[in-house]
């Protein structure tokens, strides 16, 4: 294999002019993808590049934006004249971008043809914190090189990336640890909310990268500060209010003909690497301090989803709340992953020694299928540990997470110090989002099931009985509790301790769910 390409060079006044021709330039996402089309834009997220070729071609209308000459280079990774990235980027210029590592010429039988060594492009999401925009920079990928990954490679913004920044809780931080930063993405999310960010990887080409893309974003060593390391070594000792990771969880076969990427295979067997990162990980947590990982988890054969991740988080000493969010059998999961790293069925020799390889792999372990989630660990500030949650959520939620889950927290430690008679005295209301479904038989007057929908965060559902879903329609805020049950006591003739005790320990789970609310 030839050797691996260069990282860009962070050289402060050439990224300052940087910024400032990408700003000029307004290359950014809503203005890229005003460029493309619908239809070119919708193809790009599908892997196929051509439409967005033609729709940036110099002689296609609006090929000449600055924007799209730079899309051209940095994204599709197509050769572009030099002086047509000239004008793109007149202050730090070709001869500055070259510096910077971006990029170099194309080939020798055209001087004027400079092409992308690296994929720079626009990103923007929207987390707990609000809106957010910056440009990332990583490797080029396969839509732009035409080959497999390199077992180096350093992955850009993907779905998983989105993921854990949506899902991360965004309330004020001291110091924030990134562990496995890769690109950087998620100190750059961490960096609106945190005093100080740590970010590190055991790969020195990613902190490279996670190097420009901090300071193309004007984020010094003083607020991101990058380690070298494996896992929690490099921060052994230190504490942190939040820890961030989308470790290298993909569990991959140990075997030489099964390439091992930097990005996903952390080097160990099965899914030890995620089983010493959640037991261990309360190690740098202060107390208060919250830790949210992305992660896969075996489930071998003859067990629930979550007896395995369920003994991980009890031997953490940590409050724990694991959201499943996909389970896929030994063949899927052998497919998904052989896909990620370029491989396909069309080159038949290596297609099937990696899926046997998988297959072997996780059938050694007795594995019946591999669960992939959110995993939110917390260390109680006092005490031991009064949250252990792990549920299936496969359907779709409504994004960002980052507050839902803050606020359940929040709601789980006042609903847990909250006795009945207290609980009876509050005056709760209904959650703007929450509607109620009644189904009833033609002719009925009564309904048969009726059932409370959550329109945000994890869109649950609850089937609720009729004193609940009474005491549920009754939360306007100006009764208490208390009140509540005594009215439908008196309303179902039943004394009104009974309500209370079909009804209350429910409204705890509503609480603490957000279907209702706290005063």
């Amino acid at each position: 294999m030839s050797s691996s390409p260069q990282a860009p060079v962070a050289v402060p006044d050439l990224l300052d002019a940087l910024r400032a021709d990408l700003t000029a330039a307004r290359y950014t996402v809503e203005h890229v993808e005003d460029l493309l089309g619908v239809v070119a834009a919708g193809a790009l997220d599908r892997g196929e590049a051509l439409p967005a070729l033609r729709a940036t071609d110099p002689a296609a209308p609006g090929g000449d934006d600055p924007a799209a000459v730079l899309t051209r280079c940095f994204v599709l990774g197509a050769p572009v004249r030099a002086t047509a990235l000239a004008a793109a980027l007149p202050t730090v210029g070709v001869a500055g971008a070259r510096r910077l590592g971006l990029v170099d010429v194309a080939g020798a039988d055209d001087a004027d043809a400079v092409r992308g060594r690296v994929d720079l492009r626009p990103y923007a999401a929207t987390d707990g914190a609000g809106d957010a925009a910056w440009w990332v920079a990583s490797d080029l990928g396969e839509l732009a090189t035409g080959g497999a990954l390199r077992t180096d490679h350093v992955l850009g913004v993907g779905g998983a990336s989105v993921t854990l920044a949506q899902a991360t809780v965004r309330d004020p931080r001291a110091r924030v640890l990134d562990l496995g930063t890769g690109c950087g993405v998620q100190a750059l999310h961490a960096s609106r909310h945190a005093t100080h960010v740590v970010a590190t990887d055991l790969s020195v080409r990613a902190l490279a990268f996670a190097r420009f893309t901090t300071a193309l974003a004007g984020l010094g060593p003083d607020r991101v500060e990058l380690r070298a390391g494996s896992m929690l070594e490099p921060v052994a000792g230190d504490t942190f209010d939040l820890v961030v990771s989308n470790p290298p969880f993909v569990i991959t076969p140990r075997r030489a003909d099964v390439p091992a990427y930097d990005y996903r295979d952390g080097g160990r067997a099965g899914d030890d690497l995620v089983r010493d990162l959640v037991t261990g990980v309360g190690a740098v947590l202060a107390p208060g301090g919250v830790a949210q990982l992305l992660a896969n988890w075996e489930v071998r054969a003859g067990e629930e989803w979550h007896e395995r991740i369920g003994a991980w988080v009890d031997a953490s000493g940590l409050d724990a709340w694991v959201v499943q969010r996909d389970e896929q059998d030994p063949a899927q999961y052998a497919e998904t992953w052989i896909r990620d790293g370029g491989t396909t069925p069309a080159d038949r020799d290596a297609w099937s020694t990696r899926y046997g390889a998988w297959l072997d792999d996780l059938a050694s372990r007795d594995v019946a299928s591999v669960g992939f989630g959110i995993v939110t660990l917390r260390r109680p500030v006092a005490g031991v540990p009064t949250l252990r949650r792990l549920e299936s959520q496969t359907g779709p939620v409504r994004q960002p997470l980052g507050p839902v889950l803050a606020a359940a927290l929040a709601a789980h430690d006042a609903v847990t110090g909250l006795t009945d008679d207290a609980l009876a005295g509050l005056r709760l209301t209904v959650a703007p989002d929450v509607t109620e479904e009644r189904y009833l038989e033609p002719g009925a007057s009564d309904p048969r099931v009726v059932l409370l929908r959550q329109g945000g965060g994890l869109g649950r559902t609850v089937q609720a009985g009729t004193a609940l879903a009474a005491f549920v329609g009754a939360c306007d805020g100006e009764l208490t509790a208390g009140q509540i049950v005594g009215a439908l006591g008196a309303l179902l003739d039943v004394p009104a301790a009974d309500v209370a005790a079909d009804v209350l320990p429910t409204v705890r789970g509503l609480l603490t769910d957000g279907l209702l609310t706290l005063p």
